[in-house]
Protein backbone atom coordinates (compact mmCIF):
# COMPACT_ATOMS: atom_id res chain seq x y z
CA UNK A 1 0.00 0.00 0.00
CA UNK A 2 1.65 3.11 -1.06
CA UNK A 3 1.84 5.93 1.40
CA UNK A 4 2.27 9.80 -0.02
CA UNK A 5 4.24 11.63 2.91
CA UNK A 6 3.14 15.04 3.76
CA UNK A 7 4.75 17.83 3.09
CA UNK A 8 4.80 21.19 3.97
CA UNK A 9 5.97 24.36 2.79
CA UNK A 10 9.77 25.21 2.33
CA UNK A 11 11.02 28.45 3.75
CA UNK A 12 11.50 29.64 0.42
CA UNK A 13 7.87 28.55 -0.57
CA UNK A 14 6.69 30.66 2.53
CA UNK A 15 8.44 33.98 2.05
CA UNK A 16 7.46 34.01 -1.63
CA UNK A 17 3.60 33.82 -0.47
CA UNK A 18 4.68 36.70 2.19
CA UNK A 19 5.96 38.67 -0.46
CA UNK A 20 3.17 37.99 -2.62
CA UNK A 21 0.46 38.99 -0.32
CA UNK A 22 2.67 42.29 1.00
CA UNK A 23 2.83 43.36 -2.99
CA UNK A 24 -1.04 42.89 -3.34
CA UNK A 25 -1.52 44.86 0.48
CA UNK A 26 0.83 47.90 -1.05
CA UNK A 27 -1.33 47.74 -4.16
CA UNK A 28 -4.56 47.63 -2.32
CA UNK A 29 -4.17 50.29 0.35
CA UNK A 30 -3.65 53.40 -1.88
CA UNK A 31 -6.96 51.90 -3.37
CA UNK A 32 -8.95 51.58 -0.07
CA UNK A 33 -7.61 54.72 0.97
CA UNK A 34 -9.10 56.78 -2.05
CA UNK A 35 -12.24 54.91 -1.83
CA UNK A 36 -12.29 56.48 2.05
CA UNK A 37 -11.68 59.70 0.68
CA UNK A 38 -14.26 59.31 -2.13
CA UNK A 39 -17.13 58.74 0.60
CA UNK A 40 -15.70 61.81 3.21
CA UNK A 41 -15.66 63.72 -0.55
CA UNK A 42 -19.23 62.73 -0.71
CA UNK A 43 -20.04 63.51 2.74
CA UNK A 44 -18.56 66.82 2.66
CA UNK A 45 -20.16 67.90 -0.19
CA UNK A 46 -23.38 66.44 1.06
CA UNK A 47 -22.79 68.76 4.31
CA UNK A 48 -22.87 71.72 2.08
CA UNK A 49 -25.89 70.32 0.40
CA UNK A 50 -28.15 70.66 3.51
CA UNK A 51 -26.15 73.95 4.21
CA UNK A 52 -27.59 75.12 0.50
CA UNK A 53 -30.78 73.93 1.50
CA UNK A 54 -31.09 75.92 4.86
CA UNK A 55 -30.39 79.04 2.95
CA UNK A 56 -33.01 78.77 0.51
CA UNK A 57 -35.29 77.47 3.55
CA UNK A 58 -34.16 80.68 5.55
CA UNK A 59 -34.91 82.86 2.70
CA UNK A 60 -38.48 81.38 1.77
CA UNK A 61 -38.74 82.43 5.54
CA UNK A 62 -37.45 85.84 6.36
CA UNK A 63 -37.23 86.96 2.44
CA UNK A 64 -33.65 87.18 2.92
CA UNK A 65 -30.29 85.82 3.30
CA UNK A 66 -29.20 84.77 7.00
CA UNK A 67 -27.08 87.90 7.72
CA UNK A 68 -23.34 87.70 8.47
CA UNK A 69 -21.77 89.50 11.17
CA UNK A 70 -25.42 90.10 13.15
CA UNK A 71 -26.69 89.54 16.78
CA UNK A 72 -26.39 91.50 19.90
CA UNK A 73 -25.70 95.33 19.20
CA UNK A 74 -22.38 97.05 20.66
CA UNK A 75 -21.49 97.07 24.56
CA UNK A 76 -20.68 100.74 25.35
CA UNK A 77 -17.88 99.13 28.31
CA UNK A 78 -15.79 98.25 24.69
CA UNK A 79 -14.23 100.74 23.10
CA UNK A 80 -15.78 98.89 19.74
CA UNK A 81 -17.34 96.39 18.25
CA UNK A 82 -14.44 94.67 17.83
CA UNK A 83 -13.18 94.31 21.55
CA UNK A 84 -14.43 91.09 22.85
CA UNK A 85 -17.44 91.07 25.57
CA UNK A 86 -19.51 88.36 27.58
CA UNK A 87 -22.52 90.87 27.79
CA UNK A 88 -22.98 91.40 23.70
CA UNK A 89 -21.89 89.37 20.75
CA UNK A 90 -21.20 92.56 19.54
CA UNK A 91 -22.93 92.20 15.67
CA UNK A 92 -19.88 89.17 15.46
CA UNK A 93 -22.47 86.35 14.87
CA UNK A 94 -21.91 84.49 11.86
CA UNK A 95 -24.63 83.13 8.74
CA UNK A 96 -24.53 80.03 10.32
CA UNK A 97 -26.00 80.77 13.56
CA UNK A 98 -29.58 82.06 12.65
CA UNK A 99 -29.18 79.00 10.05
CA UNK A 100 -29.43 76.88 13.03
CA UNK A 101 -32.92 75.60 13.31
CA UNK A 102 -33.08 74.93 9.43
CA UNK A 103 -30.23 72.02 9.88
CA UNK A 104 -31.80 70.30 12.24
CA UNK A 105 -30.17 71.83 15.61
CA UNK A 106 -33.35 74.15 16.96
CA UNK A 107 -32.79 72.37 20.85
CA UNK A 108 -29.52 74.62 20.13
CA UNK A 109 -30.59 77.77 18.49
CA UNK A 110 -33.33 77.74 21.63
CA UNK A 111 -30.19 77.66 24.29
CA UNK A 112 -28.35 80.52 21.60
CA UNK A 113 -31.79 82.27 21.33
CA UNK A 114 -32.39 82.50 25.30
CA UNK A 115 -31.26 83.42 28.24
CA UNK A 116 -28.88 80.23 29.36
CA UNK A 117 -27.18 79.17 32.81
CA UNK A 118 -24.13 80.22 32.95
CA UNK A 119 -22.23 77.91 35.15
CA UNK A 120 -18.38 79.74 34.07
CA UNK A 121 -18.69 82.32 36.88
CA UNK A 122 -17.34 84.62 34.40
CA UNK A 123 -20.01 87.23 32.55
CA UNK A 124 -23.85 87.76 33.45
CA UNK A 125 -25.67 85.13 35.02
CA UNK A 126 -27.94 83.85 32.95
CA UNK A 127 -26.03 84.75 29.50
CA UNK A 128 -28.11 87.44 27.89
CA UNK A 129 -29.89 85.58 24.23
CA UNK A 130 -27.50 85.35 21.27
CA UNK A 131 -24.90 85.03 23.60
CA UNK A 132 -21.19 86.75 24.33
CA UNK A 133 -19.06 87.50 21.43
CA UNK A 134 -17.19 84.25 20.17
CA UNK A 135 -13.65 85.39 20.07
CA UNK A 136 -10.48 82.96 20.20
CA UNK A 137 -9.62 81.78 23.93
CA UNK A 138 -13.00 82.53 25.72
CA UNK A 139 -14.47 78.83 26.06
CA UNK A 140 -16.82 80.33 28.83
CA UNK A 141 -20.33 80.16 26.59
CA UNK A 142 -21.06 76.16 25.79
CA UNK A 143 -23.25 76.31 22.61
CA UNK A 144 -20.13 78.39 20.97
CA UNK A 145 -17.72 74.99 21.32
CA UNK A 146 -20.18 72.86 20.31
CA UNK A 147 -19.36 70.95 17.08
CA UNK A 148 -21.93 70.87 14.68
CA UNK A 149 -21.53 67.65 12.59
CA UNK A 150 -23.40 69.53 9.47
CA UNK A 151 -20.36 72.07 10.06
CA UNK A 152 -18.02 69.93 9.63
CA UNK A 153 -16.09 68.61 6.28
CA UNK A 154 -14.92 64.97 7.22
CA UNK A 155 -11.92 65.43 5.21
CA UNK A 156 -10.42 67.65 7.53
CA UNK A 157 -9.09 65.89 10.51
CA UNK A 158 -8.66 68.99 12.97
CA UNK A 159 -10.35 68.61 16.01
CA UNK A 160 -10.05 69.81 20.06
CA UNK A 161 -8.22 72.76 21.15
CA UNK A 162 -7.08 75.50 21.15
CA UNK A 163 -10.55 75.98 18.91
CA UNK A 164 -13.83 76.02 19.82
CA UNK A 165 -16.61 74.58 17.45
CA UNK A 166 -15.21 75.00 13.82
CA UNK A 167 -16.36 74.69 10.82
CA UNK A 168 -15.29 74.36 7.18
CA UNK A 169 -17.83 76.00 5.12
CA UNK A 170 -17.22 79.89 4.71
CA UNK A 171 -19.52 83.19 3.63
CA UNK A 172 -18.25 84.26 0.37
CA UNK A 173 -17.94 88.24 0.58
CA UNK A 174 -16.66 88.17 -3.13
CA UNK A 175 -13.22 89.59 -4.66
CA UNK A 176 -12.41 91.76 -2.16
CA UNK A 177 -12.30 92.54 1.66
CA UNK A 178 -11.86 95.77 1.87
CA UNK A 179 -13.75 97.39 4.81
CA UNK A 180 -15.13 93.72 5.45
CA UNK A 181 -13.96 94.23 9.52
CA UNK A 182 -16.89 96.47 9.57
CA UNK A 183 -19.45 96.33 6.73
CA UNK A 184 -22.43 98.69 6.99
CA UNK A 185 -21.89 99.51 10.52
CA UNK A 186 -19.12 102.00 12.50
CA UNK A 187 -16.70 100.83 15.35
CA UNK A 188 -19.90 101.24 17.60
CA UNK A 189 -22.69 99.49 16.12
CA UNK A 190 -25.86 100.63 14.56
CA UNK A 191 -25.42 103.31 17.30
CA UNK A 192 -23.24 105.08 15.30
CA UNK A 193 -22.99 106.11 11.57
CA UNK A 194 -22.99 103.27 9.08
CA UNK A 195 -20.43 103.18 6.33
CA UNK A 196 -20.70 105.48 3.16
CA UNK A 197 -23.45 102.60 0.95
CA UNK A 198 -20.87 103.67 -2.23
CA UNK A 199 -17.74 102.37 -0.51
CA UNK A 200 -19.26 99.13 0.80
CA UNK A 201 -20.97 98.70 -2.66
CA UNK A 202 -17.60 99.51 -4.53
CA UNK A 203 -15.58 96.90 -1.92
CA UNK A 204 -17.61 94.05 -0.92
CA UNK A 205 -19.17 92.50 -4.07
CA UNK A 206 -20.43 89.32 -2.75
CA UNK A 207 -23.44 87.57 -2.16
CA UNK A 208 -22.64 88.18 1.41
CA UNK A 209 -21.86 91.67 3.07
CA UNK A 210 -20.87 91.98 6.85
CA UNK A 211 -23.71 93.36 8.90
CA UNK A 212 -26.27 94.30 5.55
CA UNK A 213 -29.30 92.79 4.85
CA UNK A 214 -29.26 90.81 1.57
CA UNK A 215 -31.42 88.58 -0.08
CA UNK A 216 -31.26 86.96 -3.61
CA UNK A 217 -33.06 89.60 -5.78
CA UNK A 218 -29.70 91.46 -5.05
CA UNK A 219 -27.49 88.35 -6.83
CA UNK A 220 -28.35 90.23 -10.21
CA UNK A 221 -25.87 87.80 -12.29
CA UNK A 222 -27.78 84.67 -11.68
CA UNK A 223 -27.86 82.28 -8.93
CA UNK A 224 -26.20 79.45 -10.54
CA UNK A 225 -23.48 82.02 -11.72
CA UNK A 226 -22.63 83.12 -8.03
CA UNK A 227 -20.71 81.39 -5.55
CA UNK A 228 -22.51 81.84 -2.02
CA UNK A 229 -20.21 79.90 0.52
CA UNK A 230 -17.21 77.74 -0.38
CA UNK A 231 -14.71 75.49 1.91
CA UNK A 232 -11.91 76.22 3.93
CA UNK A 233 -9.74 74.01 5.04
CA UNK A 234 -9.48 74.09 9.70
CA UNK A 235 -5.59 75.15 11.31
CA UNK A 236 -4.10 72.69 12.16
CA UNK A 237 -1.11 74.03 13.46
CA UNK A 238 1.12 72.80 10.54
CA UNK A 239 2.35 76.08 8.96
CA UNK A 240 0.34 75.63 6.12
CA UNK A 241 -0.06 78.70 4.53
CA UNK A 242 -3.84 78.40 3.51
CA UNK A 243 -4.59 77.73 7.16
CA UNK A 244 -2.35 80.15 8.48
CA UNK A 245 -2.16 83.58 7.39
CA UNK A 246 0.96 86.09 6.53
CA UNK A 247 -0.87 89.02 9.16
CA UNK A 248 1.69 91.53 8.64
CA UNK A 249 2.01 92.94 5.28
CA UNK A 250 1.26 96.39 5.28
CA UNK A 251 -0.73 98.54 2.79
CA UNK A 252 0.94 96.46 -0.13
CA UNK A 253 -1.53 93.74 0.08
CA UNK A 254 -4.42 95.99 -0.68
CA UNK A 255 -3.27 98.91 -2.17
CA UNK A 256 -0.51 98.89 -4.50
CA UNK A 257 1.07 96.09 -6.81
CA UNK A 258 1.76 93.05 -6.10
CA UNK A 259 -1.49 93.04 -4.46
CA UNK A 260 -2.27 89.82 -2.86
CA UNK A 261 0.01 87.99 -4.57
CA UNK A 262 2.92 89.90 -2.31
CA UNK A 263 3.80 86.44 0.15
CA UNK A 264 4.35 84.62 -2.83
CA UNK A 265 6.69 87.03 -4.66
CA UNK A 266 8.53 88.15 -1.45
CA UNK A 267 10.02 84.76 -0.95
CA UNK A 268 7.71 84.18 2.64
CA UNK A 269 6.07 80.63 0.67
CA UNK A 270 8.92 78.59 0.24
CA UNK A 271 10.09 77.37 -2.65
CA UNK A 272 10.34 73.29 -2.41
CA UNK A 273 7.23 73.06 -0.82
CA UNK A 274 4.99 75.62 -1.83
CA UNK A 275 2.43 74.57 0.84
CA UNK A 276 4.08 75.75 3.27
CA UNK A 277 5.65 79.04 4.65
CA UNK A 278 8.78 79.56 4.26
CA UNK A 279 10.24 78.41 7.65
CA UNK A 280 13.58 80.60 7.59
CA UNK A 281 11.51 83.75 6.83
CA UNK A 282 8.22 83.28 7.93
CA UNK A 283 6.94 83.06 11.29
CA UNK A 284 10.54 83.37 12.56
CA UNK A 285 10.48 87.44 11.28
CA UNK A 286 7.91 90.00 11.12
CA UNK A 287 7.14 89.65 7.14
CA UNK A 288 6.62 93.03 7.41
CA UNK A 289 9.34 96.04 7.09
CA UNK A 290 10.44 96.44 10.65
CA UNK A 291 11.71 93.12 11.12
CA UNK A 292 10.72 92.49 14.36
CA UNK A 293 10.19 88.74 15.88
CA UNK A 294 6.52 87.67 15.69
CA UNK A 295 4.52 85.25 17.60
CA UNK A 296 2.36 83.55 15.09
CA UNK A 297 -0.34 83.75 17.25
CA UNK A 298 -3.59 86.15 17.06
CA UNK A 299 -4.91 85.03 19.73
CA UNK A 300 -5.20 81.68 21.18
CA UNK A 301 -7.71 79.70 19.21
CA UNK A 302 -7.85 82.29 16.62
CA UNK A 303 -7.32 79.55 13.45
CA UNK A 304 -8.55 79.28 10.34
CA UNK A 305 -12.33 78.09 10.52
CA UNK A 306 -11.65 77.64 14.95
CA UNK A 307 -15.19 79.05 15.38
CA UNK A 308 -18.54 78.46 13.04
CA UNK A 309 -20.53 81.12 15.24
CA UNK A 310 -17.71 84.45 15.01
CA UNK A 311 -18.29 86.17 11.43
CA UNK A 312 -14.71 87.14 11.66
CA UNK A 313 -12.98 86.27 8.31
CA UNK A 314 -10.00 84.14 10.14
CA UNK A 315 -13.24 81.69 10.74
CA UNK A 316 -16.15 81.90 8.08
CA UNK A 317 -15.32 84.30 5.08
CA UNK A 318 -13.67 83.00 2.24
CA UNK A 319 -12.80 85.41 -1.23
CA UNK A 320 -12.23 84.84 -4.92
CA UNK A 321 -9.23 87.14 -5.05
CA UNK A 322 -6.59 84.29 -5.37
CA UNK A 323 -7.24 80.76 -6.64
CA UNK A 324 -8.56 78.00 -4.41
CA UNK A 325 -5.97 76.55 -1.71
CA UNK A 326 -3.55 79.96 -1.87
CA UNK A 327 -1.83 81.38 1.18
CA UNK A 328 -3.68 83.46 3.30
CA UNK A 329 -2.02 86.88 2.69
CA UNK A 330 -2.89 89.58 5.12
CA UNK A 331 -2.89 93.19 5.43
CA UNK A 332 -2.43 93.63 8.75
CA UNK A 333 -2.55 91.48 12.51
CA UNK A 334 -6.24 91.39 13.42
CA UNK A 335 -9.41 88.91 12.92
CA UNK A 336 -10.61 90.57 10.48
CA UNK A 337 -7.67 91.60 8.31
CA UNK A 338 -8.23 92.84 4.74
CA UNK A 339 -6.31 90.88 2.17
CA UNK A 340 -6.94 87.38 0.42
CA UNK A 341 -9.26 84.68 2.37
CA UNK A 342 -8.56 81.91 -0.35
CA UNK A 343 -11.10 78.96 -0.58
CA UNK A 344 -9.37 75.94 0.78
CA UNK A 345 -9.93 71.81 1.10
CA UNK A 346 -8.12 68.85 2.46
CA UNK A 347 -9.15 67.11 -1.18
CA UNK A 348 -7.28 66.38 -3.95
CA UNK A 349 -6.52 69.90 -6.65
CA UNK A 350 -9.69 71.87 -5.28
CA UNK A 351 -12.54 72.59 -3.19
CA UNK A 352 -16.55 72.56 -2.84
CA UNK A 353 -18.48 75.53 -3.34
CA UNK A 354 -21.75 76.11 -2.82
CA UNK A 355 -23.85 78.55 -5.40
CA UNK A 356 -26.92 80.61 -4.78
CA UNK A 357 -29.31 78.00 -6.75
CA UNK A 358 -28.30 75.27 -4.35
CA UNK A 359 -25.74 73.24 -6.74
CA UNK A 360 -22.81 72.45 -4.54
CA UNK A 361 -19.72 72.65 -7.69
CA UNK A 362 -16.17 71.11 -7.27
CA UNK A 363 -13.54 74.09 -8.70
CA UNK A 364 -10.29 73.27 -9.40
CA UNK A 365 -7.13 74.83 -8.23
CA UNK A 366 -6.65 75.68 -12.13
CA UNK A 367 -9.51 77.77 -12.21
CA UNK A 368 -8.28 81.26 -14.58
CA UNK A 369 -7.68 83.49 -11.48
CA UNK A 370 -6.52 87.20 -13.75
CA UNK A 371 -4.53 89.04 -12.24
CA UNK A 372 -3.35 88.30 -8.54
CA UNK A 373 -0.99 91.19 -8.32
CA UNK A 374 -4.53 93.70 -9.10
CA UNK A 375 -4.67 95.53 -5.72
CA UNK A 376 -8.24 95.56 -4.20
CA UNK A 377 -8.30 99.08 -3.57
CA UNK A 378 -8.05 100.05 -6.98
CA UNK A 379 -11.44 98.52 -7.87
CA UNK A 380 -14.04 100.35 -8.98
CA UNK A 381 -18.12 99.87 -8.60
CA UNK A 382 -19.39 97.89 -11.26
CA UNK A 383 -15.96 96.65 -13.12
CA UNK A 384 -15.60 93.26 -14.09
CA UNK A 385 -13.24 91.15 -11.88
CA UNK A 386 -9.91 91.45 -12.43
CA UNK A 387 -9.34 88.43 -11.07
CA UNK A 388 -10.48 85.75 -13.67
CA UNK A 389 -13.73 83.23 -13.84
CA UNK A 390 -12.70 82.85 -10.01
CA UNK A 391 -13.30 86.14 -9.40
CA UNK A 392 -16.31 86.46 -11.41
CA UNK A 393 -18.25 83.52 -9.62
CA UNK A 394 -17.94 85.63 -6.54
CA UNK A 395 -19.24 88.92 -7.29
CA UNK A 396 -22.57 89.12 -7.37
CA UNK A 397 -23.71 91.92 -9.86
CA UNK A 398 -20.76 92.09 -12.09
CA UNK A 399 -22.70 90.97 -14.84
CA UNK A 400 -19.91 89.02 -16.43
CA UNK A 401 -20.73 86.49 -19.16
CA UNK A 402 -18.70 83.31 -19.46
CA UNK A 403 -19.35 79.60 -20.48
CA UNK A 404 -19.63 76.92 -18.09
CA UNK A 405 -16.40 77.50 -16.04
CA UNK A 406 -16.73 74.13 -14.00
Amino acid sequence: MNRQKNRGFTLVELLVVIAIIGVLVGLLLPAVQAAREAARRMSCSNNFKQIGLAVHNYHSAFKQLPKHASGTDWDPATTSILDHSFFSNQLQASYLVGLLPFVEQQGLWEQVSNPLVNVSGVGPTPWNPMGPMAHGGYFEYEPWALNVQTFRCPSDPGVGLPSLGRTNYAACLGDSTVLSFLGTTSMTGSAGAPMMASEVRRYLRGAFVPRKKMAFRDIIDGLSNTIIAGEIATDLGDNDVRTRGSFENGAAVVDAVPGAQLCRNSNQVDPTRPQFWNPTIFPAHDPGTNGTAFTGALLAGSGRGFCWASSNNVHTVMTTALGPNSELCLATRTLNAEGNWSASSRHQGGVHVLMGDGAIKYVTDSINAGNSSFPMQNMIAGQASPYGVWGALGTRATREVFEDPF
